[in-house]
């Protein structure tokens, strides 16, 4: 059930203070699709696609799609992609900024290989400061939101993180 299964399934991904990469290499149809908006570094192998299939069966986006959705392509591009469920490439997807990167099919798990190497290596929680703040953008103010950069600037450069970043940078 969406309850009982999905719905934790997005909030974890979403709410989870580490970046989530997700590789799709097939057809993202549906919740699949939901469960991949819902990372934060998306890649696609070449071959792969997106499919909001929910209208086709007389059913609506779930799984956070519905709000994941118009944030990454915006309203007109999310109405149509929700009220057709069209099939959309990897390639078109990475034109519309659904997803980060489309790569070639050879090249996909050595490319979400890398990318959670480099995260393996840089400060967490800073990553995950950034991820929140990011997320919190939709719903506050200008005013807000630069009053919670500078908190957060605050917290993380007195953090034993910051201090060993610096010491590694220089």
């Amino acid at each position: 059930s969406v309850k009982k299964n999905y719905n934790p399934l997005i909030r974890s991904i979403m709410h989870l203070p580490k970046p989530v990469i997700c590789a799709v290499n097939g057809v993202a149809a549906g919740a699949g699709s939901s469960i991949a908006l819902a990372c934060d570094i998306v890649l696609a192998a070449r071959s792969a696609s997106f499919i909001q299939s929910f209208c086709k069966i007389g059913l609506i986006p779930d799984s956070g799609g519905s709000w994941n959705l118009p944030r990454a392509v915006g309203l007109a591009r999310a109405k149509g992609l929700a009220l057709l469920g069209d099939r959309l490439s990897a390639e078109m997807a990475e034109d519309w900024g659904l997803i980060w990167k489309c790569v070639d099919d050879d090249q996909l798990q050595d490319e979400a290989q890398k990318l959670a190497r480099h995260f393996a290596t840089q400060p967490t929680a800073a990553l995950g400061r950034i991820k929140k703040l990011l997320h919190e953008s939709y719903d506050n103010t200008l005013d807000t939101q630069l009053d919670l950069e500078q908190q957060a600037m605050k917290t993380m450069g007195q953090s034993d993180n910051y201090r060993e970043s610096v010491t590694a940078f220089m």
